[in-house]
């Protein structure tokens, strides 16, 4: 549903919209009729011709500004909407449509859908969404602004680089950690201040969860007529049903505890763009609160998935595991494939949407996306991984390469341990060591909660990496136990490093900052005398990582023959 915009140093050439589908309501036939506020309504076809006249209002402007030419000004249309770009300004008109999920049949209704569109954006775009503008004059010469009648509205908005666009950036395989890490922080902070919904209100109930999969299930059930396609639709219908009465009392839960957000709504890579060097999400979804307001957690499976659907499986698991972190919410686990699954049907449909009117390529985005989601519903058995290791040993550095490559869900004893406290992840805390945050009482807890997020992540049937250093044996007896309490298999990944090593990277780490560990060499030392050494068993049943911080193609095989074993 996105419209991008370029900038005027962009040629782009106008497109011929799919127009409204055989349901849509259009605003008037004939004439000009009177509009509520003393407006007039105009037909689709008068509408259609404003806009042409519009464009050449903005041709005749270009040509005669010192310096520029006719060619800097284009038009760009989509199924709901005409994009003006003149002079590095974007003017966005909705088309006067009915579709159901949409309503901009009445000049009112389009009026009250642009300042949603400005307010709504501005919570994260706010140097792109400039204003609201009204159209005056007349059909055949109208104007941006001024007095008179009001025939329409625009949403004023400055363009910006279709090059910078997620979708083409991932496409050119420029696409960096450091950009999915920027976008998790911007989107926490975006969530942290959404606001929330009623849990006594319809949003979020478990009804309203599913009714869109449901009709999404439906749709792509009369669009896709090849078997494959149909094969896999009948294979999700089951999926659905058992996952859904399982977790309907989860998306209770998550309602009453306030994870239902006015979020985006619809944030794939389309919808993301590099403006000023920044990423910055636009285009939100302002006409239909139902597809706005909804599970944070169904907000990032979306970029989730579609980083999965770009090829980028990678990028995709240190997203979520990113978003997990700042939040504290790994509840979201247990939902997180449910959405996946969702948002991946969301995009097969708009995709088949499209194949229908003629697109080509939009039938290979399709299947792309429901083979995503049909693969989604066939994962494999998730496990329980513990680190272990002294600071400095690389656990962190290594447990990101490996969440990444094996897109399990990591928890991290620094980052909680704090979290508990009330702190933020690099806060210092000034405890002694072996004291205070680091006291026995404290990193008992801290283990306790560690254990409570696995088992509430292996429940949604995701792997789970701690990330700790499970310096004692009773502490890895009891991961151990917690893993066979959930039938899983259980590896103990052990980092090991000689001790001038270990020395260099606890000092690095303490220079460079920006990171939740507070060891230092005292820190390490006192570590080095309470380390109780894997037991022969134990270590005949660990992946041993030595020495490097970076995880050897070889070692991430042992790794993977490893959780494969019976009995692990």
């Amino acid at each position: 549903m996105s419209a991008p915009f370029a900038t005027c140093a962009v040629p782009v050439p106008t497109t011929a919209g799919a127009g409204p589908p055989a349901a849509a309501r259009p605003a008037a036939a004939g004439g000009l009729a009177p509009a509520a506020g003393g407006g007039s309504e105009l037909s689709p076809v008068q509408q259609a011709r404003l806009v042409q006249g519009l464009l050449r209002a903005l041709q005749q402007e270009a040509c005669e500004a010192p310096g520029a030419v006719e060619s800097e000004v284009h038009l760009l249309e989509t199924h709901i909407s005409w994009v003006l770009l003149a002079r590095g300004l974007a003017y966005k008109i909705k088309k006067a449509l009915d579709l159901g999920f949409l309503d901009f049949a009445t000049c009112e209704a389009r009026r009250h859908c642009c300042n949603e569109e400005l307010r709504l954006n501005r919570r994260l775009a706010a140097g792109l969404y400039l204003d609201v503008v009204p159209i005056t004059g007349s059909v055949e010469h109208p104007g941006l602004g001024g007095t008179g009648p009001v025939l329409d509205w625009a949403v004023k908005m400055r363009a910006f680089d279709q090059r910078g666009l997620w979708d083409r950036v991932a496409a050119h395989g420029a696409l960096l950690p450091q950009h999915v890490d920027d976008l998790a922080l911007q989107l926490h902070a975006f969530h942290q201040s959404a606001a929330v919904a009623s849990a006594l209100g319809a949003i979020g109930q478990p009804a309203q969860v599913r009714a869109p999969m449901l009709e999404n299930l439906a749709t792509l059930e009369r669009l896709c007529a090849d078997a494959d396609a149909q094969a896999q639709l009948q294979r999700l219908r089951p999926w659905e049903a058992q996952a859904f009465a399982a977790l309907q009392p989860v998306f209770e839960a998550r309602l009453r505890c306030g994870h239902v957000r006015e979020c985006h709504g619809d944030l794939h890579l389309g919808n993301v763009a590099f403006v000023d060097g920044r990423a910055t999400v636009f285009d939100c979804i302002e006409f239909n609160e139902g597809l706005r307001w909804g599970d944070v957690a169904s907000e990032i499976a979306f970029l989730t998935m579609d980083l999965h659907a770009h090829g980028l499986p990678a990028l995709a698991h240190r997203f979520a595991n990113a978003c997990l972190e700042l939040s504290g919410d790994y509840d979201a686990a247990r939902v997180q494939r449910w959405y996946l699954i969702y948002r991946a049907l969301v995009r097969a449909k708009v995709a088949a949407l499209h194949a229908a009117q003629g697109a080509a390529a939009d039938a290979a985005a399709a299947r792309r996306y429901l083979g995503l989601a049909a693969a989604w519903a066939q994962p494999s058995p998730p496990a329980l991984m513990v680190t272990h290791g002294l600071a400095g040993s690389g656990k962190t550095s290594g447990s990101q390469a490996l969440l990444e490559a094996l897109g399990v869900i990591r928890v991290r004893a620094d980052v909680e341990r704090k979290r508990l406290a009330g702190m933020g992840a690099l806060q210092r805390s000034g405890s002694a060591p072996g004291t205070g945050l680091y006291g026995p009482e404290a990193s008992a807890a801290t283990y306790a909660r560690l254990f409570e997020l696995a088992r509430s992540v292996l429940q949604g049937g995701c792997g789970v990496l701690l990330d700790a250093t499970f310096l004692l044996q009773a502490q890895r007896d009891a991961a151990r136990q917690l893993a066979r309490d959930m039938g899983v298999p259980f590896v103990i990944l052990a980092f090991e490093a000689n001790a001038q090593t270990l020395r260099e990277r606890v000092r690095a780490r303490c220079a460079a900052g920006g990171d939740a560990s507070e060891a230092d060499d005292t820190v390490l030392a006192l570590q080095q005398r309470c380390l109780q050494a894997l037991t022969a068993e134990e270590r005949a049943a660990a992946v041993c990582f030595d020495h490097g911080r970076e995880i050897t193609p070889a070692a991430l095989q042992a790794l993977r023959e490893r959780l494969a074993q019976p009995g692990s």
